[in-house]
């Protein structure tokens, strides 16, 4: 009897020792894979407004809350920096380009930087300060362009779907110019200008496709729009990007960044700061 009494002892604390052994692997294996999974993602962008640091704090309380991440912005004055510092590892991340210009750098720069996401294209507009809309443009109306390869193949491609000329060609990369225009029923006068000018000489022509670094500061606005850029595969190359190098392209917590950007939530903050002149792309169509 006491020989069992001893042996039912020995069995119990053996039972509690196991279990405190159980309890204290898996504590430790928890922590182990929290800590793993904790990182810190620095994402590189240019010229940050204000709009865009509320935006980008928001994508980095829900990147710390759904994923562990921590998201540090760098801002950088130019625009550069960015690709460099993240092809050298000083970046993890960068988010201030469309691909047009990020296919152009890494062809100048033997770059192998790729896009992990999408986040937001900013249509372009043709403005007018005599017409209300397309159909009031009459015969022969001028209309002013940007001259730079990038800014004139986009404004052709406004134009374009607007139904006020044809293209030769369906490319959908191409940098189109004027000598590209297949056909224009109208007579339209196509005028090149520098594009920090194509604002400036609005009212002197009868519409102009402006840029919208130069569009906001000059006040133009709905008001003045008579055609917007629309999203569809025509715009594709004017889509901005979230940038990783490629060696980096699947790691998971750049991918969680991501996710934390493309939101209901971010949309929402567009709509706050940009109100029509910045849409989601994410989830765009083409």
């Amino acid at each position: 009897m006491k020989k069992k009494k001893q042996r039912n002892i020995i069995i119990a604390v053996v039972v509690v020792v196991a279990l405190v052994l159980i309890g204290w692997l898996s504590f430790g294996k928890k922590g182990s894979n929290d800590s793993a999974k904790s990182e810190t993602v620095t994402v590189g962008v240019v010229g940050a407004t204000k709009a865009e640091r509320a935006i980008w704090k928001s994508v980095a309380q829900t990147a710390k809350k759904k994923y562990n991440v921590t998201v540090k912005i760098k801002n950088f004055s130019d625009y550069n920096q960015p690709n460099s510092a993240l092809k050298s590892g000083d970046l993890d991340l960068n988010a201030f380009q469309h691909y047009n210009f990020l296919n152009n750098w890494n062809k100048a720069n033997k770059g192998n930087l790729v896009a992990i996401g999408k986040t937001y294209i900013a249509p372009i507009r043709l403005y007018s300060l005599k017409y209300k809309s397309l159909k009031a443009l009459p015969k022969g109306a001028t209309i002013a362009i940007p001259n730079d390869a990038t800014n004139e193949a986009r404004a052709l491609l406004v134009l374009k779907n607007a139904g006020l000329l044809t293209l030769k060609g369906t490319s959908a990369t191409k940098l189109y110019s004027v000598a590209d225009i297949k056909s224009n029923p109208k007579n339209f006068k196509i005028k090149e200008v520098a594009t920090e000018q194509a604002a400036r000489v609005l009212k002197s022509v009868d519409a102009a496709v402006v840029n919208n670094d130069y569009a906001n500061p000059a006040g133009l606005g709905d008001k003045q729009t008579i055609y917007v850029e629309p999203i569809n595969k025509d715009s594709f190359q004017w889509i901005n990007i979230i940038v990783a190098n490629k060696k980096d392209k699947n790691k998971q917590a750049y991918k969680d960044v991501v996710k934390a950007y493309q939101t209901a939530k971010t949309k929402k903050l567009y709509k706050k700061y940009y109100g029509t002149k910045q849409e989601a792309a994410w989830d765009a169509k083409f």
